[in-house]
């Protein structure tokens, strides 16, 4: 008998296989974790999307950072506040004016990565975005947390992510970016995403917030 092959190309191979992925993180988070509720956006509200290099879009094409895909995807107001190479520290100190300039109704936070590549370490990173945080429910405004991995072959979200969230009750995706950056196919390097990884993540987040009734 004779067998039929269909060649599929290579692109869309790879659109099939980001598809994939998204389907199976979607069904991994909606079963492990906690889901936060959160206001629904009110038509013109304002996001923050605030963090440094995985926020900015580093090692992506110009405009394919995950919140320039979750905006259009989502036809969401997001204004993009990663700053590349950042510490939380620097971090603390930028986003009060980033908080009355923009009076977001919610806040994506992706802040710490580069005090766990560096000597700042766990600690500082844990208290400065419990600080962010605490500014920006003084504004009334809402967070989702990202958490993001340590450094290293085997990669493991950072335990004070998870410490963050059950102090501060705020809405968290714990492992999405090491999901991503443990996929070479989804990563432009150790630490960043590609476009397609970036992809992956905006995604994601949608659905979060869809399944939070933010969106």
């Amino acid at each position: 008998m004779l067998v039929n092959c269909v060649h599929i190309p290579r692109t869309m191979m790879k659109k099939i296989r980001v598809s994939l992925l998204c389907l199976i993180l979607s069904l991994l988070y909606s079963c492990g974790s906690d889901l936060v509720y959160l206001a629904p956006l009110a038509p013109n509200a304002s996001v923050l999307a605030f963090g440094d290099s995985l926020t900015a879009g580093f090692g992506a094409s110009p405009g394919q950072g995950y919140p320039e895909v979750l905006a259009s995807s989502a036809a969401l107001n997001i204004f993009n506040a990663g700053i590349s190479g950042e510490l939380s520290r620097e971090g603390l100190e930028r986003l009060p004016e980033l908080l009355a300039q923009h009076r977001p109704q919610l806040v994506i936070l992706c802040h710490g990565g580069n005090d766990l590549l560096r000597s700042t370490g766990a600690d500082a990173a844990k208290s400065n975005i419990l600080a962010m945080i605490a500014m920006v429910q003084a504004q009334g405004a809402e967070v989702l947390l990202l958490g993001v991995p340590r450094p290293g072959i085997f990669l493991s979200t950072a335990d004070f992510y998870a410490e963050i969230a059950e102090q501060t009750q705020v809405a968290y995706v714990p492992d999405l970016i090491r999901d991503v950056l443990s996929d070479a196919a989804l990563k432009s390097d150790a630490a960043h995403p590609n476009s397609s990884g970036y992809r992956v993540i905006a995604g994601e987040i949608e659905s979060y917030l869809m399944e939070a009734g933010a969106i």
